[in-house]
């Protein structure tokens, strides 16, 4: 059995990654750390796991009585609990945060997209998991950069769900403000697109274009439905084997010939990939749901692919049937 130990407890991608973990047939969640919440039942805080754990929230870290560690944690905070505490060099560590996603040659942590680097991250200690943008934007142009066809300049437009603001209030996600809007926020200059950038030049060394990238804000709770178009003569059909091709031995990326929609995949670990090709223009649609594959779901993903188990492994999601 597989000890594991979550550092910042309180968030949405916390609370989905404790249903997942409690769920694992080879997980035994040893701590869930959160300060704020020290002594209080994890059910008073996640209120959707009534009945399915007496856990409480600790302010101890055991960490010499776990094998892997969970980072939940703002972004800046991991790096900080790294410089001020000694972690067991036994212990595996996935962190959900952007502090290490960037391979810049300060740190040994792999970038944990399956998709990418599954043979990297099976022999990792320690793994960055990337960002939710970041993991649908990709996986809809990866296949086009292994055959080094990234050679115009991408147009990204990504919608996402509240969840996605975490779940400290703002101003631009309660749900006052949310419902029945929409709006843009950091156009051109999204956070993700450092990792989406070392991601497209790892495949294709030549990749020089620029990703003009979208977001915005949805009116829903949970999903990314992002579209990706570029300049590209080749037939489509030809365009789709490479896609199944690339994606023909990974078990949660999908392309379909039906044009998909957000309730296919939220509340699954899936990414479903969608190409059309209208007057020399490459449509490519992905969809995935913020939370799992874009966070805690793509995080024991990586921690099968780390302990040698089989990659699907508590990762049977279905999505709602309306």
């Amino acid at each position: 059995m597989i000890k594991v130990g979550i550092i910042g407890g309180a968030g949405y991608t916390a609370g989905e990654l404790i249903r997942l973990l409690l769920n694992h047939p080879d997980v035994e969640i040893a701590f869930v750390n959160s300060s704020s919440n020290a002594g209080n039942k994890i059910t008073d805080v996640h209120e959707g796991l009534y009945g399915e754990t007496d856990l409480r929230f600790t302010s101890e870290l055991p960490l010499d009585e776990i094998d892997c560690l969970f980072f939940c944690t703002a972004h800046g905070d991991t790096k900080k609990f790294m410089e001020s505490h000694t972690v067991p060099e036994k212990v595996k560590i996935i962190d959900l945060s952007m502090d290490y996603r960037i391979e810049d040659g300060t740190h040994d942590f792999v970038y944990g997209l399956p998709e990418l680097n599954r043979r990297r991250i099976c022999h990792a200690m320690h793994v960055a998991n990337p960002g939710c943008f970041a993991t649908c934007i990709q996986l809809a142009v990866l296949p086009l950069a292994k055959h080094l066809m990234l050679n115009s300049d991408l147009h990204v437009n990504a919608i996402t769900g509240s969840t996605g603001a975490g779940v400290k209030p703002s101003p631009t996600s309660h749900f006052s403000w949310r419902n029945d809007n929409i709006s843009i926020y950091k156009p051109f200059t999204h956070q993700h697109l450092a990792e989406i950038n070392q991601s497209l030049h790892q495949l294709q060394n030549s990749f020089q274009s620029h990703i003009n990238f979208i977001p915005v804000r949805g009116n829903f709770s949970r999903g990314i439905f992002a579209t990706t178009y570029l300049d590209c003569k080749i037939e489509l059909e030809e365009i789709i084997r490479l896609y199944e091709e690339y994606y023909s031995d990974h078990s949660f990326t999908f392309v379909t010939r039906k044009n998909p929609d957000l309730k296919q995949v939220v509340n699954t670990n899936k990414c479903l990939l969608h190409l059309e090709q209208i007057d020399g223009k490459l449509l490519i649609v992905s969809v995935i749901d913020n939370l799992l594959k874009g966070a805690s779901g793509q995080a024991v993903h990586n921690l099968n692919l780390m302990f040698g188990l089989e990659e699907t492994i508590g990762l049977h999601l279905k999505p709602s049937a309306f």
